[in-house]
């Protein structure tokens, strides 16, 4: 299982190099990084080497976070790989809460970390379109 860490950050300069710099002083490396904001609060979502180890030094300093299981797909890296990706979930109504971009292990193919409100409605689709679901070694994860 692939796990995203959400880190909670206050709307001020300096958060997001606070908490990445405490990640990159231990060692961690970020394979996928995405930020979304609103007027009060931004949440850091991040795939790391070692989720179990980033979340003890993220709480150890007084972050405020969970972990979330999320799927990877091998998304086809080509004109409209993405956009045929989207059009399965679009025929089988499944609703994405939201997606990033994840780097892969080194060779040529695209990955995309999706969050779908039917994670079990969502791996059959793409299991059924003959795509792949990306392991951790797929990804350099722990």
């Amino acid at each position: 299982m692939i796990y995203q860490i959400s880190v909670f950050l206050e709307n001020r300069a300096g958060q997001l190099a606070e908490v990445t710099g405490l990640l990159a002083e231990n060692n961690v490396n970020l394979r996928a990084i995405s930020i979304a904001e609103t007027t009060d609060y931004g949440v850091l979502r991040v795939i790391v080497d070692d989720a179990e180890r980033a979340s003890s030094i993220l709480l150890g300093q007084g972050n405020v976070m969970s972990m979330t299981p999320v799927s990877v797909v091998e998304v086809p890296d080509r004109p409209a790989g993405l956009a045929d990706v989207l059009e399965i979930l679009s025929e089988k109504e499944i609703d994405i809460e939201y997606m990033y971009s994840i780097l892969g292990n080194g060779g040529e193919k695209a990955y995309m970390v999706f969050r779908a409100s039917d994670e079990a409605k969502f791996e059959a689709a793409i299991k059924g379109a003959g795509l792949a679901l990306a392991t951790k070694a797929d990804l350099g994860l722990k």
